[in-house]
C-alpha cells in the first residue's frame, strides 16, 4: 500500500509541482489550498505526512501543526514545515509547535523526497516500537532478520529472556516490574553500545524477552557481558529483607506458596553459519529450542548451538 502525503500549500503552481514529485516517487497525495482545509483533509484521508506551508489563508501552518499535535489521533503524523522565510525564529516557532523538520523555499526534488524518505522511516520505526522501553518492536525484528538472511552476511540472533521474572512481577508489582524491563533494556543497550560492531541491531519482542543481532565475533562476548552485568545490577531491584533471604515467595495458582530465587537471564544464540539459514522462521525455532535448554540450567546462562545443521535434524528426527 502506497504513503499518503498531505501537501497543504496555498500557490498552486507549488502545490501542483509538489504532488508531480510526490506521485512520480510512487507517494499517494493529497492537497489542501488553506489551513481549514488542510484540517479536514487529514480528518478524512489520515495521512502519513503532511507537508504544511507556513503562510496560508484561514488559518497558518503554526496554528494547523499545533492542533494536529494536540490532538491524541493526529499527534503522531510527521510534520515538515515549508516557508520561503530562513530567519532563525521563524524556523524555532515551528519547532516549537510541534513540527519535525523544516524546508525552506526554494528547495530542490532530491533534498525534499530524501527528508521525505527519512521522517517517513523514522515514524515508521517510532509507530513499532515497545512503549516500555523505546526498543524496536517485533515488525522491526522481523523485517531486521529477513535482511540479515537475504544479505547471506553471518550473523548471530541472541534471544535474551530473564528467568523467574513472573514471581518477581506478581511479588512486587506491576510498577516495579517495569522497572525490571527497564533495567534489563539498559543492560543489552549499554553492553551492544559499548562492545558491539556499530551496525547491531537490538530490539523488544514483549515483555521479558529481547534480541541483539551482531556478528559472530562479537556474540560471546555481548552475551557474557549481559549476563555479567544483569546478576550485578539485579540485586538492587529487590528489597532489603528479600535481598537478605536470597528468595521471594509467591502462591501459585493452586494457592500453594512457591521460592523463587532472584532473577536470572538466559541468552540463547543463534549462528547463521552454523546452519543453512534461508528462512527467517528457522532463526525463531532454533532460538525457542535454545532458550528453553538455557531457562532449564541453574543462573544466569549463555547458550548456543554446537550441533551442524545436518545433526541437529537427524537429533530431531531420532528424539534426541
Amino acid at each position: 500500500m502506497k504513503q499518503r502525503i498531505l501537501v497543504a500549500e496555498d500557490d498552486t503552481n507549488i502545490r501542483h509541482v509538489l504532488k508531480i514529485q510526490l506521485e512520480g516517487a510512487d507517494y499517494e497525495v493529497v492537497t489542501a489550498e488553506d489551513g481549514i482545509k488542510a484540517l479536514e483533509e487529514v480528518s478524512w484521508h489520515s495521512p502519513d505526512l503532511i507537508l504544511l506551508d507556513i503562510m496560508m489563508p484561514k488559518m497558518d501552518g503554526y496554528e494547523v501543526c499545533r492542533r494536529l499535535k494536540a490532538d491524541f489521533h493526529t499527534s503522531n503524523i510527521p510534520i515538515i514545515m515549508l516557508t520561503a522565510k530562513s530567519a532563525v525564529n521563524e524556523k524555532v516557532e515551528g519547532l516549537e509547535v510541534g513540527a519535525n523538520d523544516y524546508l525552506t523555499k526554494p528547495y530542490s526534488s532530491k533534498e525534499l523526497l530524501a527528508r521525505v524518505k527519512s521522517l517517513l522511516q523514522w515514524s515508521r520505526t517510532e509507530r513499532e516500537a515497545n512503549p516500555l522501553t523505546g526498543l524496536p518492536g517485533n515488525v522491526s525484528i522481523e523485517k531486521e532478520l529477513r535482511r540479515r538472511v537475504d544479505s547471506k552476511e553471518p550473523f548471530v540472533f541472541a534471544i535474551c529472556d530473564v528467568d523467574y521474572f513472573k514471581a518477581y512481577n506478581d511479588h512486587y508489582g506491576y510498577a516495579r516490574g517495569d522497572q525490571a524491563i527497564k533495567m534489563t533494556a539498559s543492560v543489552i543497550t549499554e553492553a551492544v553500545e559499548e562492545l558491539g560492531t556499530g551496525e547491531d541491531f537490538i530490539g523488544h519482542i514483549g515483555g521479558d524477552d529481547f534480541v541483539y543481532i551482531t556478528t559472530p565475533e562479537k556474540a560471546d562476548l555481548l552475551g557474557e557481558r549481559v549476563t555479567a552485568e544483569f546478576n550485578q545490577r539485579v540485586n538492587f531491584l529487590y528489597n532489603e529483607a528479600d535481598r537478605r533471604k536470597g528468595y521471594i515467595e509467591v502462591s501459585n495458582r493452586r494457592g500453594e506458596v512457591e521460592r523463587f530465587g532472584p532473577m536470572t537471564i538466559t541468552v540463547a544464540l543463534v549462528n547463521s553459519e552454523s546452519h543453512k539459514i534461508v528462512h527467517f522462521a528457522q532463526v525463531s525455532a532454533i532460538a525457542a529450542e535454545l532458550k528453553a535448554y538455557g531457562k532449564s540450567l541453574p543462573g544466569s546462562v549463555v547458550v548456543k548451538e554446537r550441533r551442524t545443521e545436518q545433526e541437529r535434524v537427524s537429533d530431531a528426527k531420532t528424539g534426541t
